[in-house]
């Protein structure tokens, strides 16, 4: 009787192994499928799938790119000429007029994007009197080799944006608190113009700039205005945004990869004459030329898949 109850059991154990197995099995599966199960938005909203949508709070969505422009401090001018793109969600108060920008999803509100400083550490940039495909062929080898520099503007606080006073051509429509990270091999990549202690922050308008002297008043645009889904989406395309009424703080950090950061005070002021830093309000200016985007969050969820 004994052995007959040992029987039973390991035919007991024969029998739900495979079904402990295919349960785990089941399990993994639907573990490795639930990341496919997630939703994003699609068709004309297809571009906020960075909104931040988990916040009940935000009833728009945004997204902006910049394709063209420039970002000039002092008497140095960096061409925008990699998109940067600037993303996250807003929180209206219908009553009040308010909106309150909440930073992207997963945190890339702005998109990090390098971009090429002409001529370098020396500013080296071939006469305008060769030929043009020597000056091409001297540049590229200038900007890429270890004098060439990249700039990359990132967020230290978070942005503010107002569609009103975007649409209105009002002052402060996109405020960016930002550092200007400068990198090359010499310079390494903590050299940064700006930090969150001492901001390099642009209040951009689509109206005109009354900036102290020597600057003088530019004026951005709105843009041309399309609507989509019956009008829970608004494109502005060929919107440029501009402000030339900021300041910028001196160099931190550069060179502090080299020797253990023993001539990083010297290398930022290096680096300071060379770029002109501090440089007052009056001599810097910014242009941020491409496409804003502001859908109606219950359309963007409505539209996910």
């Amino acid at each position: 009787m004994i052995g007959m109850g040992i029987m039973h059991r390991r035919r007991g154990a024969r029998l739900t192994a495979p079904l402990f197995a295919a349960a785990i099995v089941a399990l993994v599966v639907l573990g490795f499928a639930s990341p496919a199960l997630a939703t994003k938005p699609t068709g004309e909203f297809v571009n906020f799938g960075d909104c931040p949508l988990s916040n009940p709070a935000v009833n728009a969505c945004v997204f902006g790119q910049t394709t063209t422009g420039e970002f000039k401090i002092s008497a140095t001018t960096v061409p925008l000429a990699n998109p940067i793109t600037l993303q996250g969600g807003l929180i209206a108060n219908e009553e009040t007029g308010a909106e309150t920008f909440v930073e992207a999803a997963d945190g890339n509100t702005l998109s990090k994007t390098p971009q090429t400083v002409p001529g370098g550490l020396l500013k080296i940039i071939a006469p305008e009197s060769w030929p043009e495909w020597l000056r091409n062929f001297f540049n590229e080898f200038i900007n890429k080799g270890i004098t060439g520099v990249t700039a990359t503007t990132e967020l230290v606080a978070t942005p503010q944006l107002s569609v009103i006073k975007l649409i209105e051509k009002a002052p402060a429509a996109v405020v960016l608190p930002v550092r200007v990270r400068l990198e090359n091999p010499f310079l390494g990549n903590n050299c940064f113009i700006g930090s969150k202690a001492h901001p390099v922050t642009v209040e951009f308008t689509t109206g005109t700039t009354s900036p102290p002297p020597p600057n003088e008043p530019i004026t951005g645009s709105v843009g041309e205005l399309t609507f989509g889904s019956g009008g829970q989406l608004i494109i502005a395309k060929k919107n440029s945004l501009v402000n030339n009424s900021f300041a910028a703080p001196v160099a931190e950090g550069c060179g502090s990869q080299i020797l253990f950061g023993l001539f990083t005070g010297i290398i930022d002021k290096a680096v300071d004459s060379e770029l002109g830093l501090p440089s007052e309000a009056g001599h810097n200016t910014a242009i941020l030329t491409g496409t804003q985007e502001v859908g109606k969050a219950e359309a963007v969820k409505a539209s996910e898949k």
